[in-house]
């Protein structure tokens, strides 16, 4: 009788130690800037690895292409932007479910060849006859802040092409198919030896400030919420602090 107690109040105990707090199950999917491409994969292994029955999926594009997917209809769980123009664009539309929150700060960097072939040391030389830039689309965060870059150092370039995010850009440089062109330090940083960077002074450089949100009408979110906590935590800064981002 004793042993069938003792059995009881151990499984009572068990159950209350089960229900002490909820505990993140299900999936959310992702929608986040080309940038936060690198990051965010180790953060949802991170976050995974904490939640045994959970799953994140990531869509990563060019910021104002993720806001148009999600204008047409496309469903998500969490927005991370590289900007507070287009996040300010989708809270307008009303498909944000209350405040975002600032996670991460990026600067700019100019990405060459290895080696640095054509000698690129500023951004006046990618004005420099025959040398082939490349930039993100006027609309696309870093596009932008290539833009307010080059003016503020007065240099008028035009790009050979216009992509359609970040990693493109680094993509035609990797390819031999630019010289040069304009993105962050943290794209820099994860083409590894595949590129150099030139430094942008910062009296030129902009900051790039990036929010993320839970999606309205996402289908959990409480576990988008979790794992936007998870981005703002300690540990979670600390993995963007590994990949280049400054803190938020």
């Amino acid at each position: 009788m004793k042993a069938l107690l003792a059995a009881v109040l151990l499984g009572a105990a068990a159950c209350g130690m089960a229900q002490e707090g909820p505990h993140p199950t299900g999936s959310i999917t992702v929608f986040a800037a080309a940038s936060l491409t690198d990051a965010f994969k180790t953060l949802g292994l991170r976050f995974q690895g904490q939640h045994e029955a959970v799953t994140v999926d990531f869509n990563f594009a060019g910021t104002p292409t993720l806001v148009t997917q999600l204008e047409n209809g496309a469903q998500a769980d969490v927005f991370a932007s590289a900007d507070g123009t287009n996040m300010d664009r989708l809270k307008s539309d009303g498909l944000t479910a209350g405040d975002s929150r600032v996670f991460a700060h990026n600067k700019l960097e100019i990405v060459v060849a290895p080696g640095n072939p054509r000698h690129i040391s500023s951004l006046a030389d990618l004005a420099m006859p025959g040398v082939i830039y490349v930039a993100a689309g006027p609309s696309v965060p870093a596009g932008k802040y290539a833009g307010q870059a080059l003016a503020k150092a007065g240099v008028k370039v035009t790009p050979r092409s216009l992509e359609t995010d970040v990693k493109s850009v680094v993509s035609k440089v990797e390819l031999g198919e630019a010289d040069a062109g304009i993105v962050y330090t943290t794209d820099v940083k994860a083409a590894g030896d595949k590129v150099a960077g030139v430094a942008i002074p910062d009296q030129y450089n902009v900051t790039a400030t990036y929010p993320i949100v839970v999606v309205k009408g996402a289908p959990n979110p409480s576990l988008a919420q979790a794992f936007i906590d998870y981005v703002l935590s300690t540990a979670g800064q600390a993995v963007l602090a590994s990949y280049g981002f400054q803190p938020a």
